[in-house]
C-alpha cells in the first residue's frame, strides 16, 4: 500500500541506511530510510524525526510498538516534506515487505526484522496565488510570500504570524485568521494561498487585575508595573510591565495575560499572576592568591522586607587570611525600594564600614548615603547617590590623618555580554564620576573610574575567545598628599596586573609608597576550550600609575603574563586557576597564583 500526502508527490532524495541493534529481539533489526534525489539535509531531518528508526534505541522493540511507530511516521514525514515545500510526496513504510498502513494492529506479526522507509519527494512547489489581507497600516507582506517564490508550510505559517503580529503592534490585540483557501496544483507544482485576516477593533489598555500567591502588596505591584491604562494596546508595553516586575528579583513567576473579551468601552483588561521566590537567600564566595591569602565573603538577601518588593542586601568580607598583610574586612548594607519613584526608578539606601590593612596604608572608613537608580533596559542603567564618607588613615604622608567628605557618586553601566559570568561575545562598560566636597580641613575634588571589556568569539560556539579590558582612573583637584588613600590608585594583583604583588606599584614618597592620582590598566586573554567544561587561558596584563590627574610619559609601569585553567561550573561561572610571572617593572616578586570563581574579567 502506498501513502500519499493530502496534496500530492515530493523530489528525488539521497539514500541513507541506519542499522539499529535491539537486545530485546532475536536478531538485529535492520532499519532503512531512502529518499532518492532529496537534499542531504532533508534526508537527515527525515531520519532524525522517524519514530520507527529510533524505536529500538528508545526501548520500543515489540512488533506492536514498531508498528505504532511506523504508523505515526506517515504523518510526521509528510509534515516535514510540506515544511520544506514538497506538496506531492509519496511515503512507503514497509515492515518485512508489508506496507505498515495495511497491517491490522489486532493481528500484528510475531516478529519484525526489517523496516524499509522510502520517500519520493516529488517536485518542489512555488507559490501561484499568494495573497493575505488586510494588512496593518504601514506594514508589508514578507517578501518570501509572493508569486513565484518557493512555497512551504513554514513560509505560510510565518507570514500569518507576522501579519497578525503587525496588527497587534498597531493596537488590535484580537486579530486572527478568518477565511483561508489553500490549493495545490500538482500538474504545475504550484501552491495557491488566499488568506483573509480579521483584525477586530483597536483597543486601549484597561485594568490590571492582580492574582496568584504573592506577599507583595497590590498597590506596590501597581506602582512598580506602571500598567499603561488608557493607552492604545501594544505588546511591547505588556512585555515592559512583565520585565519591570521580574527585575525586582522577588517573583518566581510573573504572567501577564489579556482577557478574552474586551470591555464595552473599548478597553481590554489583563490578569497578572504571581508566585514569589523564597524571601531569603544566602551566598558565599572565596578567592585565594599566593600573596593576598584567602578572602571569604558572604551575602544575605531578603527579597521582600516590608511587603513592597523591597530588597535588603547585607554583605560581609574577611580578607588576607594567611596573606602577607594583616587581616581586615568590610560589612555593608543596601536597601532598594522599587515602588517609591514608580516604573523603572527606585530609591536605595546604603551604608558600609571597612577596615583596610594594606602594605602602603591603613584606613578605617564608613559611608552612609541615599540614591536613586534609573533602569533603561535589562542592559543599561544609571544611578546617583549622595552621602557622607568618614576616613581615618595612616599612609606615606603620616598617621592619624582624618578625611571628611560629602559627595555625589554617579554610576553608569552598559552590559551587552552574552553571559555575565563567562562571556564569549559582546562588551561591558562601567563609568563612575564622584565629585566630593571636603568638610573641615579636607580638600574638595572628584574621582573618575572607567572599566571597559570586550569579547570576540573567533572560533565556533565559544571554543576560542579573545577578551580585552581597559581600566582608567583619575583624581582631580587636591594634591597627592591631600587625598584620602582609598581614592588613590595602586596596581598589581588579581584585579589589575597578575604576576605582580598586590598593590605593589604606586608613587614613591621618601622610603614609602603612596597611591597615584591616575591609573591605566590593560589586559588581554585568549581562552580556548579543550573539552566542554575545561578551557586553557593565556593572558597578559599591564598597569601604570601616575602622580598627576592624567598618566604621563614618565609614569611608572609594570606587567605580568601567565597561563590559566578554567573548569565550567555552569551558572556559577568557571572555577579559575591562574599562574602568572612578572614580565616588566621593578615590583616583581616571582611566580604568583590565583584561585577563584568566575573569569578574571
Amino acid at each position: 500500500m502506498t501513502f500519499k500526502g493530502a496534496m500530492g508527490a515530493l523530489s528525488r532524495g539521497a539514500a541513507t541506511v541506519v542499522l539499529l541493534l535491539s537486545p530485546g529481539l532475536a536478531a538485529a533489526l535492520e532499519a532503512t530510510l531512502i529518499a532518492p534525489g532529496a537534499p542531504e539535509e532533508l534526508t537527515k531531518r527525515l531520519e532524525q524525526s522517524s519514530a520507527a528508526l529510533s524505536a529500538p534505541a528508545r526501548g520500543l522493540d515489540s512488533p506492536l510498538e514498531l508498528l505504532s511507530s511506523a504508523l505515526a511516521d506517515y504523518r510526521t514525514l509528510i509534515q516535514i516534506l510540506y515544511d520544506e515545500g514538497y506538496f506531492s510526496p509519496v511515503v512507503n513504510i514497509r515492515l518485512d515487505g508489508r506496507e505498515a498502513a495495511s497491517i491490522d494492529p489486532i493481528q500484528t506479526p510475531a516478529r519484525i526484522d526489517r523496516i524499509e522507509i522510502r520517500v519520493e519527494t516529488g517536485p518542489p512547489f512555488r507559490f501561484g496565488t499568494a495573497r493575505i489581507d488586510p494588512t496593518a497600516p504601514g506594514t508589508m507582506v514578507p517578501p518570501e510570500f509572493a508569486t513565484g517564490k518557493p512555497a512551504s508550510t513554514k513560509v505560510l505559517q510565518s507570514t500569518v504570524r507576522t501579519s497578525i503580529s503587525d496588527w497587534r503592534d498597531a493596537g488590535y490585540p484580537k486579530a486572527k485568521v478568518g477565511d483561508q483557501r489553500i490549493r495545490a496544483r500538482h500538474a504545475d507544482a504550484e501552491l495557491d494561498a488566499d488568506i483573509r485576516l480579521l483584525p477586530g477593533p483597536q483597543l486601549r489598555f484597561g485594568q490590571m487585575h492582580v492574582q496568584g500567591n504573592t506577599a507583595v502588596k497590590t498597590d506596590a505591584i501597581r506602582r512598580i508595573a506602571g500598567f499603561p491604562t488608557g493607552e492604545i494596546y501594544s505588546p511591547a508595553h505588556v512585555q515592559k510591565v512583565g520585565t519591570r516586575l521580574r527585575r525586582t528579583g522577588t517573583f518566581d513567576l510573573v504572567s501577564i495575560t489579556e482577557r478574552e473579551t474586551p470591555n464595552a468601552d473599548g478597553t481590554l483588561d489583563f490578569d497578572a499572576t504571581f508566585e514569589d521566590l523564597p524571601k531569603r537567600r544566602i551566598r558565599f564566595g572565596a578567592e585565594l592568591s599566593s600573596r593576598e591569602g584567602l578572602d571569604l565573603s558572604a551575602v544575605w538577601i531578603h527579597r521582600n522586607l516590608t511587603g513592597r518588593a523591597d530588597r535588603l542586601r547585607l554583605e560581609a568580607t574577611v580578607r588576607n587570611i594567611g596573606g602577607t598583610e594583616d587581616i581586615d574586612g568590610r560589612i555593608g548594607f543596601r536597601l532598594e525600594k522599587p515602588d517609591r519613584l514608580g516604573p523603572d526608578d527606585s530609591i536605595f539606601y546604603l551604608g558600609e564600614a571597612e577596615r583596610r590593612n594594606r602594605t602602603h596604608y591603613n584606613i578605617t572608613r564608613a559611608v552612609l548615603g541615599v540614591g536613586a537608580r534609573r533602569t533603561f533596559s535589562d542592559e543599561l542603567y544609571a544611578e546617583a547617590a549622595v552621602g557622607f564618607n568618614y576616613g581615618d588613615a595612616s599612609d606615606a604622608f603620616g598617621s592619624g590623618r582624618k578625611f571628611r567628605y560629602f559627595g555625589l557618586r554617579t554610576n553608569f553601566e552598559w552590559d551587552k555580554r552574552d553571559n555575565k559570568v563567562n562571556a564569549t561575545r559582546g562588551f561591558y562598560l562601567n563609568a563612575q564620576l564622584a565629585p566630593f566636597v571636603g568638610l573641615s580641613d579636607t580638600k574638595s575634588g572628584a574621582q573618575f573610574l572607567a572599566d571597559g571589556r570586550i569579547y570576540w568569539d573567533i572560533g565556533t560556539e565559544g571554543r576560542l575567545v579573545l577578551a580585552g579590558r581597559m581600566q582608567l582612573g583619575s583624581v582631580v583637584g587636591p594634591s597627592l598628599s591631600e587625598v584620602s588613600p582609598e581614592l588613590l590608585f595602586f596596581s598589581g594583583g588579581a584585579g589589575t596586573v597578575r604576576g605582580q604583588p598586590y598593590e605593589s606599584l604606586g608613587i614613591p614618597v621618601g622610603a614609602n609608597t603612596a597611591g597615584g592620582r591616575s591609573f591605566l590598566g590593560l589586559s588581554t586573554e585568549v581562552r580556548g576550550k579543550i573539552t566542554q567544561n575545561i578551557s586553557l587561558v593565556g593572558f597578559y596584563d599591564f598597569g601604570t600609575v601616575g602622580d598627576s590627574a592624567f598618566i604621563g610619559s614618565g609614569s611608572d609601569s609594570h606587567a605580568g603574563a601567565g597561563l590559566g585553567v578554567r573548569y565550567d561550573l555552569g551558572g556559577f561561572g568557571p572555577l579559575r586557576f591562574d599562574l602568572a610571572y612578572p614580565t616588566s617593572g621593578s615590583t616583581g616578586d616571582g611566580l604568583q597564583f590565583y584561585i577563584g570563581i568566575g573569569q578574571a574579567f
